[in-house]
């Protein structure tokens, strides 16, 4: 199956919608529409990232912007029932949990454009994705107004690896992570490998917890690995990982944020966090959205990854100074063996 490579550029995202003049097929202006999952708008990471794309591509191309949250899966299939009844050209769903229901409405609606962030859908002839009552269903094409946006995490999370065994006093390291569906599990992976790549006697341990809501959860979990001997807590789970943060926090060590540069949308641990293994899910999701703006959207799997700049590692912000230079060079070795292939993170699909 071929992948596109997506070429990312460095944006600087607005938190406001504006609706100017821009043609849709019914002659107004375009409307796009974001479905998050169950995490919310406000989940300082990937949902919120995910919204902050669609608010950049609104406010530049006049178009008009709307999100929906989900608070239970059974909300994924009427929330994008609501914007395709309200005439939305465009919907975007975040996460890999609305795999189902994306590919179910997108046959449905086969007029609107969709994406789907961490979820691949492949407009080839062995593709068959049917709709709920088995009876319509693409035989040769797949689905053909689909675009996925794709992430290579592993990768991200070596390099965030490679930081926390730098850093590590004890040598033990540790994620806490949200459901075991592939993203979080590439993160875990690619974490694991890259703190052993940076210190051969490093130990990592990893809960997955079958929620990204429960930050409480997610403070026992990161509790429960700090009594372990963890110093390095890396949040993979969304708001439960959020969690791990705080835990890493109050006891005065160290963590490593996800998706986003948490520094900037979780404050209240910053002080801890040497870095965040950042997806550019807005990135990605504005130049989705810019395409569909040239009419030159495609169906298929567009992948970010290091070699393209759609993942990599936040600034290390109020740790600069203190993380040693012997450290930083090893994380450019690492981006550099990532970039040719000369290193792998050990993730097997």
């Amino acid at each position: 199956m071929r992948k596109s490579l997506l070429s990312f550029t460095a944006l600087l995202l607005t938190t406001s919608v504006l609706a100017a003049c821009a043609g849709s097929a019914s002659g107004g202006k375009l409307k796009v529409g974001l479905v998050t999952d169950t995490g919310g708008v406000n989940d300082k990471s990937f949902n919120q990232s995910a919204w902050a794309g669609v608010q950049q591509a609104a406010k530049e191309f006049g178009w008009e912007a709307k999100f929906i949250e989900s608070k239970q899966p059974t909300d994924y299939e009427k929330n994008i029932d609501q914007f395709a009844t309200e005439k939305y050209d465009v919907i975007v769903t975040v996460g890999f949990l609305m795999g189902d229901a994306t590919a179910a409405k997108a046959i449905q609606y086969p007029n609107i454009k969709f994406a789907i962030i961490d979820n691949a859908y492949y407009p080839t002839k062995d593709a068959k994705v049917c709709d709920d009552t088995k009876k319509d269903c693409y035989d040769d094409g797949g689905l053909k107004n689909t675009t996925s946006l794709m992430f290579q995490e592993d990768q991200v999370g070596f390099l965030a690896g490679v930081v926390a065994g730098g850093m590590s006093k004890t040598g033990t390291v540790c994620t806490v992570a949200g459901m075991e569906i592939p993203p979080v599990v590439k993160f875990v992976v690619g974490y694991e490998a890259g703190s052993k790549w940076m210190r051969s006697d490093a130990k990592a341990l990893h809960v997955y917890v079958p929620s990204f809501t429960d930050p409480a959860k997610g403070k026992e979990v990161g509790n429960s690995m700090i009594d372990q001997g963890c110093d390095v807590v890396f949040g993979a789970g969304g708001n439960t990982g959020n969690g791990g943060l705080l835990a890493a926090k109050e006891k005065g060590l160290m963590a490593i944020g996800v998706d986003v540069d948490q520094y900037n949308t979780y404050p209240e641990v910053k002080d801890a966090l040497l870095t965040s293994a950042a997806k550019n899910v807005d990135v990605a999701v504005y130049e989705y959205l810019k395409t569909v703006n040239a009419k030159a959207s495609k169906a298929g799997v567009i992948t970010a990854n290091i070699q393209n700049g759609g993942v990599g590692l936040a600034p290390y912000h109020d740790w600069d100074s203190k993380v040693p230079d012997t450290v930083k060079a090893k994380v450019k070795e690492a981006t550099d063996g990532l970039k040719s292939g000369s290193i792998t993170t050990g993730y097997q699909p």
